[in-house]
């Protein structure tokens, strides 16, 4: 069929990728909920602590970095070159190629596939593309049954929740609500069940291998391929991958177009940087490789899904494709400190943190209305201001992606687009074009440094101002303003430099 071209936006009204409410009004949310806070600052931190000591390790780590940058910007240069290469060996293997445009293919590509079969339940294996899609509720609507087997999202699913993690999407989470989930939703659960993870898991293993051994159709994502063999591969910790990829009589992945590397070489970096940053080990304890369909071995049919959904038009902005070179470790949430306070939810979108403050926006636009479907309009436009600035995630990139300039740049266009689209100024406009009058003039800005003096009043007991009047309020409805200085610098130079004016 060959590579499409150059693609749309990411659809409003299907899938998760559309923020349905401003950052903003959703962290707030998140901050009132101190159980959530306490929950996520435990789990990052111990992910961090892990992935420190597996980073240690290593004296050439910073050499490992740059070679996966390198590799990245290689193969998104000549990504279209790849894909052809991977459909050629795929389909050579006995694999069948289907190539989805957004959302609505793919889930129509992968409903049709599963009906064909005649099933009408598949179990899955973790999948970020098919939540982006939002397959599980395709498949749902046209009758079949999706059985999530990773445990973090066997968690979810039970709850009717939503992911808040890339790596761990139930991080919001602690046991004692996993086991009181698990008592009211597991048939046959013991009524004694602990909240230890070794007992968690246990129950959720026995809940899960009927519909192991009963599958027909399984669903996956996939980690990486290998453009030169037309190989996939899947690293996770549980087994659950494993017992989908080979038990079940058709396979289908959904995969995003920018997971292709050229060689099995590439692939050795990966392998060392991905579980080092996402779970902290040394390797993943399974990883699973397959190349299309081999007799007698595993499924008799393999498809694989190329999904757009937005790929194509991000790889056409030659800075911001580098959001594209992520592979999915999560190692910028566990150090993000807007990530560990409000959790994932806040940014709407199923990438969230700070590669999803960049991702994202890139996938759906910074701007879209209504597509006339009842899809609504995406708020987007406010997840790269979900952010510091504080560069702790480029450190923690193990492909290098300078996502603090990304966020810059795309806060950028998004105060552009709105300045275009607004006809009256914004409070904050009058506010800066203010600011510049009064320091275009050294009178005038001596006159407000004076006059910044009556605020002490409103600081005198705390030494911060908390509440200031609007528009300054929308400053000080999140934040505290120091209480100006007894004197100004220009009092004080004259005091302590009088022969010096």
């Amino acid at each position: 069929m060959g590579v499409p071209t150059v693609g749309a936006a990411a659809p409003p009204g299907v899938g998760h990728l559309h923020a349905s409410r401003p950052f903003p009004a959703a962290a707030r949310d998140a901050l009132a909920d101190p159980q959530l806070r306490r929950n996520l600052g435990h789990a990052t931190g111990v992910i961090r602590a892990k992935r420190a000591a597996a980073v240690a390790e290593l004296d050439d780590w910073e050499q490992l970095r740059l070679a996966g940058e390198a590799i990245k910007r290689s193969t998104m240069a000549s990504l279209d070159t790849h894909l052809v290469r991977l459909e050629a060996e795929v389909t050579a293997r006995g694999g069948t190629v289907h190539w989805a445009r957004d959302a609505r293919e793919a889930n129509a590509i992968v409903t049709g596939l599963v009906r064909s079969t005649g099933a009408d339940e598949v179990v899955k294996v973790k999948s970020m593309a098919t939540q982006e899609i939002g397959l599980n509720e395709a498949l749902a609507a046209a009758g079949i049954t999706a059985v999530e087997t990773d445990l973090a999202e066997l968690i979810i699913q039970l709850g009717e929740d939503r992911p808040s993690h890339i790596l761990v999407p139930a991080i919001h989470r602690n046991r004692g609500e996993i086991r009181d989930l698990f008592l009211r939703t597991m048939p046959d659960v013991d009524p004694q069940l602990a909240a230890e993870p070794r007992q968690l898991a246990m129950a959720a293993r026995a809940h899960l291998r009927r519909t192991f051994l009963r599958a027909r159709v399984a669903v996956s994502g996939a980690n990486l391929a290998i453009a030169e063999t037309g190989t996939l591969a899947v690293v996770e910790s549980e087994g659950n991958g494993r017992m989908c990829l080979t038990l079940p009589d058709t396979l289908i992945t959904v995969m995003g177009i920018e997971k292709v590397l050229p060689s099995w070489s590439d692939l050795e970096v990966f392998l060392q940087l991905l579980p080092r940053s996402s779970t902290g080990e040394r390797m993943n304890p399974y990883t699973s490789l397959w190349t299309g369909v081999t007799p007698g071995d595993g499924p008799r049919a393999f498809h694989l899904v190329l999904l757009d959904n937005g790929r194509t038009a991000a790889l056409a902005d030659r800075v911001g494709r580098d959001a594209l070179h992520c592979i999915r470790c999560s190692a910028c949430l566990n150090v993000c400190p807007v990530y560990e306070r409000t959790g994932g939810h806040a940014y709407g979108s199923i990438y969230p943190g700070p590669i999803g403050a960049v991702l994202s926006p890139q996938l759906t636009g910074l701007h879209r209305g209504s597509d006339g479907g009842g899809g609504g309009a995406t708020f987007n436009a406010s997840l790269p201001f979900a952010s510091s600035l504080c560069g702790a995630c480029f450190d923690a990139c193990p492909v290098r992606i300078d996502i603090p300039s990304l966020l810059v740049r795309l806060r950028a266009a998004a105060v552009d687009a709105a300045r275009d689209a607004q006809r009256l100024p914004t409070p904050e406009a009058l506010s800066m074009a203010a600011a510049a009058h009064v320091m275009s003039s050294p009178a005038r800005f001596a006159a407000a440094e004076s006059a910044s003096r009556l605020a002490r009043l409103a600081g005198r007991r705390t030494g911060r101002l908390s509440a200031l009047p609007w528009p300054l309020s929308a400053w000080t409805a999140t934040r505290d303003a120091p209480r100006p200085p007894a004197e100004t610098f220009r009092q004080w130079w004259s005091r302590t430099h009088p022969d010096r004016p």
